[in-house]
């Protein structure tokens, strides 16, 4: 991934709006393309037709998914969207947004919770339990999954590399990110970038919700 490693941003503070513009910033090419885009206010993604989805992940901002037949779906911060294939999809905000975009081919494998043109929360997809962790797969294929997971306080995972590069959303509570021996506290709207075969753990200090998006080449 094209991103900073090791240490805690915001997808939302690193990439402001420009007046009068759209940007997006490539960080995964090839299957499942990732990209952050940032449109200021009154902007517009105009419609067109995708022979795939687009999973929305809202970092800030409200923004428009508009459709050919007059469907509309309004999107604030911390809302996701899994646009519909092969019909006219267009954005646009009157305000500003700051947003990730996923590719999902339609052979990936869903998770029957999500409903595609419905907008949902990723931090209301799994409940807290005493003492537990709890995990839903959200979207995966053999080069990519899409994870989020609810913490318990005090629960955690212990040091470990993944086989692909990860990043994270954190979605709710509060927890400590280890990297390659340092420790990094995180919160609800910061996210954190793993290398490759990067060393790390988590541990819940409160209540914490993340999501997990891993790549495999």
């Amino acid at each position: 991934m094209k991103e900073k490693t090791g240490e805690i941003f915001s997808i939302a503070e690193e990439n402001p709006p420009i007046p009068g513009c759209t940007i997006s910033k490539e960080i995964h090419s090839g299957e499942n393309y990732i990209a952050y885009y940032s449109l200021a206010r009154n902007t517009d993604i105009s419609a067109e037709i995708y022979p795939y989805h687009k999973l929305i992940i809202m970092a800030d901002g409200l923004t428009e998914v508009y459709m050919a037949d007059g469907k509309k779906e309004l999107l604030r911060k911390g809302d996701c969207i899994l646009t519909i294939t092969d019909i006219p999809i267009g954005i646009r905000t009157a305000e500003s947004a700051v947003y990730t975009e996923i590719e999902i081919r339609r052979d990936d494998i869903m998770n029957e919770a999500i409903k595609a043109g419905e907008v949902f929360k990723l931090a209301e997809l799994v409940p807290y339990q005493d003492g537990k962790i709890v995990n839903m797969d959200v979207v995966h294929n053999d080069k990519m999954k899409f994870v989020v997971m609810a913490f318990d306080e005090g629960t955690g995972l212990s040091e470990h590399a993944a086989p692909g590069e990860a990043l994270i959303f954190a979605l709710d509570g509060e927890g400590v990110i280890g990297y390659e021996g340092k420790e990094h506290s995180i919160k609800a709207g910061e996210n954190f970038h793993f290398a490759k075969e990067g060393i790390h753990s988590v541990k819940a200090t409160k209540r914490f919700k993340m999501a997990l998006l891993l790549t495999l080449g």
